[in-house]
């Protein structure tokens, strides 16, 4: 009994050593990775653009109202509030200056009116009737953002425990790979479909391995997860030239291919980054439940055969399917709620409306992100198939022998 003890604490001791080195390969692939997506893009650098510095009001000097008729006969309203902020970053930190905050009726939706005491970021925007060099930007909001980003950990510790916190490291990863690794690609003219696969390969295995550690199910998931990212990827390159996308939908994508007007970024190829990121999630956590599912079932219950596992876990994916495309129709609806309004609002063709490249591409992303979910399903039932019967059909052969 003693020795079946020290046994497992040696065989914990390795796992766990083993577990920790591939936590810190992906921390330095993450920071390898940005250093090759970079290529000396400085992301947030605020070169020749207006300096924002955080500040706090103390004190409303005067409100100077301004209101005429134009030659429309529009009634013009506005307001100036001139106040006394106390900068709390910057090379001017621990001052106190005069700023300017400025609201008129053009704008249909008004920030509120600064009060003392009100924590606020300021441009570096001088005017000079009033003889202030900062402007009002935008409220701080990073502390309630934090406050609930905390909330969510410490329930998710609370409830989850050490797997709860193994999904907040992988998270934080997966956070890091998206912001700190593809986005500067992007920004620095690598292919982006190349780089929203590696991505998708990246997170997917990191996820895997950190929540679930290294097993058969895990390695079953990745299979299947990764086969489903293939097969969305071959469709929406498909689908982009059945649809003649060219990627303009907004103005932030005029705004995108006038960054670099000698080297445009690819508007379809951020189409196509964007829809198989999108749908990594939930393909992710159909792949990880089948996986998960058929290996309990293969060692607690009397499936052992390859064809067992397989129709189980088809059986288990229709019962999973529905929930989860409709998570990613819902989610994408969600995303996109106010320029649906705005487009069935001032469209009165229905035609039109469906043929638009802007709804295109969401039901688009909805479309594909199902089909991958769907793939994966078969695809995982037969990696988890496979894998977990291996050990069998060699014992079986062996015999034979």
């Amino acid at each position: 009994m003693a020795k079946v003890i020290i046994k497992g604490q040696k065989k914990k001791k390795e796992y766990g050593f083993t577990y920790f080195l591939f936590v810190i390969l992906s921390i330095a692939l993450i920071f390898v990775g940005h250093n090759i997506a970079s290529n000396g893009t400085d992301t947030f650098s605020q070169v020749e653009s207006i300096g924002v510095e955080r500040g706090t009001v103390i004190e409303i000097i005067d409100q100077i109202d301004q209101n005429e008729e134009d030659q429309a006969d529009i009634d013009f309203v506005a307001k100036d509030i001139l106040f006394t902020v106390k900068m709390e970053t910057g090379s001017q930190k621990g001052q106190q200056l005069r700023a300017l905050q400025s609201l008129n009726n053009y704008l249909k939706v008004l920030p509120k009116e600064v009060q003392v005491g009100d924590s606020i970021l300021l441009y570096e925007m001088p005017n000079e009737y009033y003889g202030t060099q900062w402007t009002y930007g935008e409220y701080y909001r990073t502390p309630a953002l934090v406050v609930m980003g905390i909330i969510f950990a410490g329930v998710l510790l609370i409830f989850g425990r050490t797997k709860g916190l193994q999904t907040l490291f992988s998270l934080i990863l997966t956070i890091m790979a998206v912001f700190y690794v593809f986005i500067p690609a992007v920004l620095s003219g690598y292919n982006i479909y190349l780089w929203s696969l590696i991505i998708c390969v990246f997170v997917t295995i990191m996820t895997l391995v950190v929540v679930s550690g290294f097993n058969p199910k895990t390695s079953a998931a990745i299979i299947g997860c990764i086969s489903g990212i293939a097969m969305s990827a071959v469709l929406v390159l498909v689908m982009n030239s059945i649809l003649q996308l060219t990627g303009v939908v907004d103005e932030a994508s005029v705004y995108l291919l006038l960054m670099n007007p000698d080297h445009p970024i690819d508007l379809k190829a951020i189409i196509f980054g964007a829809i198989i990121i999108g749908a990594m999630g939930a393909i992710m956590d159909v792949s990880m439940s089948i996986s998960s599912a058929l290996y309990e079932m293969k060692e607690n219950y009397a499936a052992h055969s390859f064809g067992q596992l397989v129709a189980s876990g088809m059986t288990i994916g229709r019962d999973i399917m529905g929930t989860m495309a409709n998570t990613l129709v819902l989610a994408y609806i969600g995303s996109s709620l106010s320029t649906v309004l705005l487009l069935i609002t001032y469209n009165s063709s229905l035609l039109d409306l469906m043929n638009r490249e802007m709804v295109v591409i969401e039901i688009l992303q909805a479309i594909i992100g199902s089909l991958g979910i769907l793939l994966t399903l078969p695809l995982t039932a037969i990696a988890s198939g496979f894998l977990y019967t291996r050990n069998n059909n060699r014992e079986h052969l062996k015999r034979r022998v």
